[in-house]
């Protein structure tokens, strides 16, 4: 008798293909996953260590000590971030703009350790702060990276100097990203980045304020 063609052969057989699951024979489009997790991981996941930051700025008590000097810093490196994320968020991705993200993500660094620079000595530097600090310095590079990545010839134009034309304009996106996404991302800057910020200056300027009455 002939083992294979036996009736429990076919019954196990029909089984391992009813439990099997389906898998999609459309390969894997990588540039889509590249571009899903800038947007709805990196993007987001940059807010989380500014408002850690800021809570530690509070718990340190920032107004007693280096107060609106240090503040002010704050303020600056969260420009040098901002305005490369507006653009890439906003504008199309070229030679203009990646070079103002590389520079922007460079002066961020170069900002960052002026305010260690600052509050050291002045105010406790957990090193809970300086673990969340390291993150606020990788991910503009790790932003920089996917676009480089998703648009790798105007990584390429960039590096040959952006020879054609509109290389060197600030222009819309083709393919503009969803009024919806836009909205949800400038909210949770302005609740977790804006807002925050803008207290601990104000705060800042009150203590300045209160010193001086003395």
């Amino acid at each position: 008798m002939d083992l294979k063609k036996s009736p429990v052969a076919r019954a196990w057989r029909g089984l391992r293909r009813s439990a099997a699951p389906a898998v999609s024979r459309r390969p894997m489009d990588v540039d889509d996953a590249n571009r899903r997790f800038l947007l709805y991981g990196v993007m987001p996941l940059w807010l989380v260590p500014a408002v850690a930051d800021w809570a530690m700025h509070r718990r340190t008590r920032i107004e007693d000590t280096t107060g609106v000097r240090e503040s002010a810093v704050h303020a600056l490196m969260m420009t040098e971030a901002g305005v490369p994320v507006a653009m890439g968020l906003l504008a199309k991705i070229n030679p203009l703009v990646l070079t103002v993200m590389g520079g922007a993500a460079l002066a961020h660094a170069a900002t960052a350790l002026w305010d260690v620079g600052l509050a050291d000595g002045e105010r406790e530097l957990h090193p809970v702060e300086q673990h969340i600090h390291s993150f606020l310095e990788v991910l503009p590079l790790t932003a920089l990276a996917f676009l480089c990545t998703l648009h790798s010839d105007q990584a390429r134009a960039t590096l040959r100097g952006g020879r054609r034309p509109g290389d060197w304009k600030l222009l819309p996106k083709e393919n503009p990203l969803s009024a919806r996404y836009l909205a949800g991302i400038g909210l949770g800057i302005g609740a977790c980045i804006v807002l925050p910020y803008a207290e601990e200056m104000t705060r800042c300027v009150k203590a300045a304020r209160l010193r001086r009455g003395r």
